[in-house]
């Protein structure tokens, strides 16, 4: 039986989902497993790192070319060339979600199996007709994504984070985890990162807002970023970060390194998970800890999750001012409550009165960003951490978003407004040298 009609055999054994699931035809995908396997077996891949794409491609055009004459398969170009291109996203990149890094209009790519791939795009997630061969497909891809960072997922340790070399986040689990099969979940970064006037076209935030927040980073105030996953935490880190000024040396703590700081003095240090003995690991608070150590200017922790959320207000406390970090958390008031959560994790009998007044002191502002209903992003406050009444942490809002509805292609309408409330940190503006209008607090609306 000629090795075309036993492909043709195998794709009705092993593909039963509906036509339109699949990205190409069942006898197309086998062709494409087949050469794959062959190159693999046959290649000389480490040889692979000696030459460029260019070359790459052109050696996997005449593999392709010689598999199709021999075996009396028929491709029109187009198909050939998909095919090529294809092998070479198997060989080089991540197989069936190479295109979705090509497209800059892709902000998020989650995997459910190997039978379903989404993405994100503007906000709003949408099902894509690819998919990956089966299970072993997809885990020989994340395989490939985690060992380039040193990192291993197994039974034993059956989740990971990592990250790609654009700064991309990733996020794997396989069973017995994960019930289904392996799912995988990456978090893209543009390679040009965003700058304060394109969150200002997106009406993230406004002019004068985006003006106040970069005087206050300049000012050397504590900045807490709030909200829930995917609202846009860390891309407005990313920008407010911009505003350090370049002399000051940083330091950046992260889980998985994917902050994009354009600064010529920066430090950067990612945690270690235990290795397959269970030890080695290091933990958020181990680099927290350290980083008082290297003589920082200014500290940034990409999110507080735990215990590093008490020696990193201990650090804001003690002289490091003008730090930066984020947090998952709905409102101002509830990212305050985590705080003293994520305090007693450490296992610290401090009185409640006492840890307020901590966090009261470290802390300056708090702004809050949300993911609305249409996909877009918005900073809908900024509270300034005013101090204890009490027992008490007092906030007041400088400026809020006030949803009014929808227009009739469903995006959301509002606008940012002023409370009319003059901070106290605006002495400390003007300290700096930031010029502060004397009508932004009082009459602002944008």
């Amino acid at each position: 039986m000629a090795i075309k009609d036993m492909l043709t055999q195998k794709a009705q054994a092993v593909y039963t989902g509906p036509a339109e699931r699949s990205e190409l035809s069942n006898t197309f995908q086998l062709i494409k497993r087949k050469i794959h396997a062959r190159l693999v077996e046959e290649a000389n891949l480490a040889a692979l790192d000696t030459l460029d794409t260019a070359e790459i491609r052109k050696e996997i055009e005449n593999v392709v070319e010689y598999y199709l004459r021999d075996e009396k398969v028929v491709l029109n170009e187009q198909e050939r060339f998909k095919l090529t291109d294809d092998i070479l996203d198997e060989l080089m990149g991540l197989g069936p979600l190479e295109p979705f890094f090509k497209d800059p209009s892709v902000s998020d790519v989650l995997v459910n199996t190997y039978k379903d791939i989404y993405v994100e795009r503007f906000g709003l997630l949408e099902r894509t007709k690819s998919r990956f061969v089966d299970d072993a497909h997809l885990r020989n891809i994340i395989d490939r994504i985690i060992s380039r960072v040193g990192r291993r997922i197994d039974e034993s340790s059956p989740m990971v984070d990592a990250r790609l070399p654009d700064g991309s986040r990733v996020n794997a689990i396989i069973p017995p985890l994960a019930i289904d099969g392996p799912m995988l979940s990456i978090r893209r970064f543009s390679v040009s990162p965003l700058k304060m006037e394109d969150v200002i076209n997106y009406k993230t935030l406004t002019q004068d807002i985006a003006r106040l927040l970069s005087g206050c980073v300049k000012a050397k105030l504590n900045i807490m970023i709030s909200g829930g996953t995917g609202a846009g935490k860390t891309t407005l880190l990313n920008i407010l970060s911009a505003n350090i000024p370049i002399n000051e040396r940083i330091i950046t703590i992260e889980d998985s390194a994917e902050l994009q700081l354009q600064q010529p003095h920066v430090v950067r240090l990612e945690t270690r998970p235990p290795n397959i003995e269970g030890t080695g690991q290091i933990t958020a608070r181990d680099l927290v800890r350290n980083s008082l150590r290297m003589r920082p200017d200014r500290i940034v922790v990409g999110e507080v999750r735990g215990a590093e959320s008490f020696d990193m207000l201990q650090a804001m406390n003690t002289g490091h001012e003008g730090s930066l970090t984020t947090i998952h958390a709905n409102t101002p008031r509830d990212s305050l409550t985590r705080l003293e959560s994520m305090i007693l994790m450490t296992g610290v009998n401090l009185p409640e009165k006492a840890m307020r007044f901590m966090i009261a002191s470290a802390l300056d502002i708090i702004i809050q960003v949300s993911r609305m209903t249409d996909g877009s992003r918005r900073v809908t406050s900024v509270t300034e951490v005013v101090g204890m009444e009490g027992e008490v942490i007092t906030l007041q809002d400088i400026f809020t978003f006030e949803r009014s509805g929808l227009d009739k292609d469903g995006k959301v309408i509002g606008q940012h407004r002023s409370t009319g409330i003059r901070p106290k940190f605006s002495s400390r503006l003007e300290l700096a040298g930031i010029e502060v209008p004397e009508n932004l607090f009082t009459s602002y609306v944008g």
